[in-house]
């Protein structure tokens, strides 16, 4: 019998090369594909290492590797958007929007080419699917679920997708790893926003954004010191504020709990649990709902407002301008405009938005 061919994501990394090993092992034709995203030799994603690591996976497993270059595609719809963000006081997530822009969307178009109908990728999240609909699930392995950055797919990207890691944890990936004997077994798992890689943030924003220095003011209207760009600040930031000194001001750290980017001002307080960190309710706009069809409202569920947060309790409602307003049952620490919120039902991830204000 011929078999099924599959088209799968491969990075360089242990995940998506066990994600080969599990897919030859259910006897699919193999198809690796390895996307160049970003091209800079400061990043951690450095595209030549990681492609020789790919290669060596995929030879020791017979599997074709085809490198495509998106470089220009990424800084278009990616990189561009991260530093619009950026300029308008948000904080934006790279690599939910590589998901819904590029990655997946490659991948099928890829899968065509060749005559595939399945792709894959080796994300932490599952799935499963009944007579018309395709649903998201977290992962089995919780402290590793990425159904977080997956919650702008839709129907069309899932029909057909893959998750074969979404019932292994990750202590046994790295042991079936080094059982195929792969060069990348211990290979570390990469953090933060690749294209970035070692560079202090402040710097790397610096080669293309032109900021100017501004004032740090706390909640009486005291200046007590000076910020490089407000631009460059996140709600809930405590660390590179070198705020130090104050008058009366006592021992607790400061923290970032407002700014305001067109009077490029920065504001904060001190406290890890100072109230003007904690808000009760969000509002998103654009939401993105996996079923392809919004649910009713008012709807009791849970959300994150970040990645790897535990589920938190909140009712989401219909607003003006477009907008969902969304209410948690209990203060929630530091939103952040910009971020993403994400709903879910148990282990049911529903689809999700970007947080537009609080």
């Amino acid at each position: 019998m011929k078999k099924e061919k599959i088209v799968l994501g491969i990075s360089g990394g242990v995940d998506s090369s066990v994600a080969a090993v599990l897919l030859k092992k259910d006897g699919y034709d193999v198809h690796g594909v390895f996307m160049k995203n970003w091209d800079d030799k400061h990043a951690i994603c450095s595209a030549e290492d990681d492609y020789a690591d790919a290669l060596s996976v995929c030879k020791k497993l017979n599997i074709p590797l085809k490198k495509i270059d998106y470089t220009d595609q990424y800084k278009d719809k990616v990189f561009k958007q991260f530093l619009d963000d950026h300029v308008h006081g948000l904080t934006p997530n790279p690599d939910i929007l590589c998901n819904k822009e590029i990655k997946f969307e490659v991948f099928q178009n890829y899968a065509k080419k060749i005559g595939a109908i399945k792709i894959a990728t080796g994300h932490y999240a599952d799935k499963y699917d009944d007579r018309s609909t395709c649903y998201l699930k977290k992962a089995t392995d919780l402290s590793k679920d990425q159904s977080y950055f997956l919650h702008q797919l839709g129907q069309s990207e899932l029909k057909n997708t893959i998750f074969p890691l979404g019932k292994i944890l990750k202590k046994d990936v790295r042991i079936i790893a080094k059982k195929y004997s792969l060069i990348n077994h211990n290979k570390k798992d990469s953090t933060g926003i690749c294209f970035i890689g070692e560079t202090h943030f402040r710097k790397f924003l610096n080669r293309f954004l032109s900021l100017k220095k501004g004032p740090i003011i706390d909640l009486n209207g005291q200046e007590i010191g000076e910020h490089h760009g407000a631009a460059y600040y996140t709600l809930g930031q405590r660390k590179g504020l070198g705020i130090g000194g104050v008058k009366n001001a006592g021992e607790d750290p400061w923290f970032v709990v407002g700014k305001d980017v067109a009077k490029n001002i920065i504001f904060v307080a001190q406290g890890a649990d100072n109230p003007a960190l904690l808000e009760g309710k969000l509002y998103t706009a654009e939401v993105s709902w996996i079923s392809g069809q919004a649910p009713k409202f008012p709807l009791g569920c849970s959300a994150k407002i970040r990645y790897r947060q535990a589920d938190q309790a909140c009712t989401v409602s219909e607003s003006t301008n477009s907008e969902l307003k969304v209410t948690f049952r209990d203060e929630q620490r530091s939103i952040t405009p910009g971020q993403s919120i994400v709903f879910y039902n148990g282990d049911l991830c529903l689809g999700g938005g970007v947080i537009s204000r609080t």
